[in-house]
């Protein structure tokens, strides 16, 4: 992988097992890095604020925290709507696949304004930690983008793989979740729902409160009280030895 050592060189760095494999080969590699931007959206497990400062310790890269003027509640609940359907209501609500309004708000915007600060007018690469074996559809080639793992062949299990060699554990959440994404989002999958809820009954009841507020419900026909009825049947079925399930079974086909 030749790089271009000129301009501005920044990894995206969500604190999740691809983008901080990422970072850390290409420190190995010896490519630039001038800064790893994590956008704090204020919704990430706990974990990852250690997690964070040991990231910046390996690599002895500086982690950039870029942050949106607002908070995701705010957006979720409060933010006054002036066009479309919903022109003078409050909250643009649960995100959606179609309308990932919270990617936008609280990601992309906050880190585009620190690369065209932080670049002087330079050219900038930005480096995005998509594994090999995700979706062709995430890698789309865009001007001043790189994805070092799919260039390398990395998938997501060596990433993860390659973390835990170098000391790294999520205060072991990856045992635990498929994904380590905002613990907030709707689009994240049953078993990752169910785990929050086992592991972090005060953000899940925190998640509770928003959907109860919110406008829409936070998944497609199926409220927060909805999955808590479903998942406190499971575990009433499964007894107190049953322990916590993991993966996708049918029952998880059966709700939206």
């Amino acid at each position: 992988m030749e790089q271009d050592r000129s301009g501005y060189h920044a990894v995206s760095l969500s604190g999740g097992k691809d983008s901080t494999a990422m970072l850390l080969m290409m420190v190995e590699r010896g490519m630039r890095v001038d800064a790893a931007v994590y956008a704090d959206t204020g919704m990430d497990l706990p974990a990852m604020e250690a997690h964070l400062a040991r990231v910046e310790e390996l690599s002895g890269v500086p982690v950039v925290r870029v942050r949106p003027p607002l908070s995701f509640e705010h957006y979720l609940l409060d933010h006054e709507i002036t066009r479309g359907k919903r022109a003078g209501g409050r909250g643009y609500g649960w995100p959606r696949p179609r309308a990932r309004w919270c990617t936008a708000r609280l990601k992309v915007e906050p880190i585009a304004r620190h690369l065209r600060a932080a670049s002087a007018g330079r050219p900038v690469t930005q480096y995005l930690g998509i594994a090999a074996d995700e979706a062709p559809r995430r890698r789309r080639e865009r001007r001043g983008v790189r994805y070092p793992l799919a260039e390398w062949g990395v998938t997501e299990a060596d990433a993860l793989d390659y973390c835990r060699r170098r000391g790294l554990d999520w205060e072991g959440e990856y045992r635990h979740f498929n994904r380590l994404s905002c613990w907030c989002c709707p689009l994240q999958s049953l078993p990752d729902l169910r785990a929050l809820r086992r592991r972090h009954p005060d953000l899940w009841s925190l998640l509770g409160r928003m959907d109860e507020r919110a406008w829409n419900t936070f998944r497609i026909g199926c409220s927060v009280a909805d999955l808590e009825r479903r998942f406190a049947s499971e575990d009433a079925q499964e007894g107190p030895a049953g322990g916590a399930r993991t993966g996708i079974d049918a029952r998880d086909k059966e709700m939206p």
